[in-house]
């Protein structure tokens, strides 16, 4: 399955991602790819806003320590692979054990990650920037993970 979606602004992109978590079951991997100011951890604020998390404030770019975990319904492992140049870099993380676990994985960067790593159930969201703040939000997998709205409407 795959949605082409448009957000005009920060607020659509969160309640895009919103509508997501809503749909999420644990095990997931959420790979998200863009440039960087596309709208990435926009998105993963409105997926842990699906998700149940009390505080979306939380939420913030693991760039400098690789990942964060937010409580929601189920863990959010929030992990950023843009400090990570090759392979070596992944290996004394640990990052397996939390991909196909008990929570959600949401990787930024995700195009990075070896598909050595991604168990079976795994959804790519490719992020491009159309104007100051219009975005082209791209999200393949599974049918059963994209939210219905999306799917008809194809926003």
């Amino acid at each position: 399955m795959k949605a082409n979606l448009i957000s005009s602004s920060p607020e659509e992109t969160l309640r895009i991602g919103k509508e997501l978590g809503q749909v999420l079951e644990p095990g997931m991997v959420v790979l998200l790819s863009g440039e960087l100011g596309s709208g990435k951890t926009v998105f993963t604020k409105g997926l842990a806003l699906g998700l149940g998390i009390a505080d979306p404030d939380l939420i913030t770019s693991p760039s400098f320590i690789i990942m964060n975990i937010y409580p929601a319904r189920v863990p959010i492992y929030h992990i950023d692979l843009y400090r990570i140049d090759d392979l070596r870099g992944l290996e004394n993380t640990g990052l397996e054990e939390y991909l196909g676990g008990d929570g959600i994985a949401v990787v930024e960067w995700g195009e990075r990650l070896p598909r050595s790593y991604l168990p079976e159930s795994w959804i790519k969201i490719v992020f491009e920037m159309t104007g100051a703040e219009d975005r082209s939000i791209t999200i393949s997998g599974p049918a059963r993970f994209v939210p219905k709205r999306l799917q008809n409407t194809g926003q």
